[in-house]
């Protein structure tokens, strides 16, 4: 039970109603865990452009709408919260620490944008590079969603390595619900490979297309490519080499939570070949879903997968097939590894991480 004298934190809660997955998801969790606990007194003031529709926050959430633009965005936040608040969560922006005096907690969520072979979104990167490090210096703490990510932080920015606390990514409940009938009948068929996530460089699908590629011809009719993710930026490679596929694979885009969910448990293989993760939430899912995972062995996602997914070397295609030919010719690996995964996947819980996130905020309001 917290034992903090009653707060007014502000959040920067935009990712709520404008992104879908990633950083959308942790918001909303997030405030659905704050909604859920009642050991405090803590009142929320939820900085946003629009609102997010959720019943259950009550009288202690209340919605601070601010109409304007990056980067005017954040300093009409930070003057409103300055006036309003005892410490605020910046969860999608180093940004707004500039502007506050009162104490600040940035998400950190992964320093890709400092990595060139990432091939990061140039606009992330221009702004991540320049607005990090004054943050450091002006932020109370931070919240890096995975020991690789504090550990990255930390390499790049000393200072911070004493104020960052690691709280990990959880399961959504809309992630282990079921499809009603009719939306399920619109989805493929059991037994295909399943990749997620938005098609960006770092996600190495053009590297998982030329492994798929070298399974033997039966396993391609049995188990085709299905993708899901939304388009994101230098896609030309990547919608090539899923396009070279023909019928053997199928893009999806974006789909609700519960059509994913439905998918998890459907595909034979979920294969995650990223070059680098600041945690890698879609690993989690499918492994709170039962299935057989394969992913990378690097940054974050051995945090994630344990010792209940099998891993691969993502530079290397030869080492993805060899994975996927290994999954697919034995259902009874694919059992074990799921029975695995969902048990360790009950170890990630956002609850655990709204009470690790609250902590901090409350530490950092006195100054330790």
């Amino acid at each position: 039970m917290s034992t903090s004298p009653p707060l007014a934190i502000g959040i920067d809660a935009r990712a709520a109603a404008e992104v879908p997955a990633g950083r959308g998801r942790v918001v909303r969790e997030l405030l659905r865990e704050l909604a859920a606990r009642e050991d405090n007194d803590h009142r929320y003031i939820l900085y946003a452009r629009r609102t997010w529709q959720y019943e259950a926050l009550d009288e202690r959430f209340r919605w601070r709408p601010i109409g304007a633009r990056d980067p005017w965005w954040h300093l009409l936040a930070a003057r409103a919260a300055n006036r309003e608040c005892d410490v605020f969560l910046s969860s999608n922006s180093y940004l707004t620490a500039w502007f506050l005096r009162i104490p600040c907690v940035p998400i950190v969520y992964d320093l890709t944008t400092f990595e060139p072979s990432m091939r990061p979104n140039r606009r992330s990167t221009v702004i991540e590079r320049a607005t990090l490090g004054l943050a450091v210096r002006r932020s109370a703490a931070f919240i890096a969603i995975s020991q690789a990510t504090a550990d990255a932080l930390a390499a790049r920015h000393p200072l911070a390595a004493k104020r960052t606390t690691v709280a990990l990514l959880g399961v959504a409940p809309a992630l282990v619900a079921e499809l009603n009938s009719a939306e399920a009948a619109e989805l493929p068929s059991p037994g295909f490979v399943l990749a997620v996530g938005t098609l960006e460089p770092r996600k190495n699908l053009p590297r998982l297309v030329d492994a798929y590629s070298r399974l033997p011809a039966e396993f391609q009719d049995r188990h085709p490519l299905v993708v899901v993710g939304a388009l994101g930026w230098e896609t030309g490679e990547t919608l090539s080499a899923l396009h070279s596929l023909g019928e053997s694979c199928t893009l999806l885009g974006y789909v609700t939570d519960a059509a994913l969910a439905e998918l998890y448990r459907r595909c034979a293989v979920f294969c995650y070949p990223s070059l680098g993760e600041g945690f890698g939430l879609p690993v989690l899912e499918a492994m709170a879903a039962g299935a057989a995972v394969l992913t990378s062995n690097v940054s974050s996602l051995p945090e994630v997968g344990g010792d209940a997914v099998e891993y691969a070397d993502a530079s290397d295609v030869a080492s993805i097939a060899a994975g996927l030919e290994r999954l697919l010719e034995s259902p009874a690996r694919r059992a074990e590894l799921g029975a695995l995964a969902l048990e360790r996947a009950r170890e990630f819980t956002w609850a655990r991480f709204a009470e690790l996130t609250l902590a901090a905020l409350e530490r950092a309001t006195r100054g330790s």
